[in-house]
């Protein structure tokens, strides 16, 4: 069962062994949640710091440090070589998004799509072929 799960995330490309590997001994619940949740659960998702009318800036903190930090580097490769993640990356920098916010983006968008794809027990497919 295993060897079959490590095939789905490296199957999206900019995820490897590695980063497959701890998102599934990191996160046994993979596969079972929603966006929402995976994400939280990642330390991916934008945390606001506010307090009545004051409103600070969101930033990401949180549970899976482990796992966050495992999806830096695929986030960097995916920018590259993914063909609707770099678009997706494109378009938040031209949007006038910093670098940061919006590799943390792909980070999430990463984490999503292996939890997606686990779910359905299905490999990624690249639209563009």
């Amino acid at each position: 069962m295993m060897a079959h799960s490590m095939k789905i995330p490296r199957s999206i490309p900019g995820i490897g062994a590695i980063c497959a590997a701890t998102i599934l001994i990191e996160m046994p619940e993979i596969g079972g949640m929603d966006r929402k949740q995976v994400a939280s659960l990642t330390g991916v998702a934008p945390m606001t710091r506010q307090s009545g009318q004051w409103r600070g800036e969101s930033f990401i903190q949180g549970s899976q440090k482990v796992v966050r930090d495992a999806h830096h580097m695929p986030a960097l490769v995916a920018m590259r070589f993914n063909p609707d993640l770099k678009a997706k990356y494109q378009a938040m920098i031209k949007a006038g998004k910093p670098p940061k916010v919006a590799l943390t983006a792909l980070m999430r968008k990463l984490i999503e799509l292996a939890n997606a794809l686990i779910k359905a027990n299905r490999l990624w497919v690249n639209k563009y072929a």
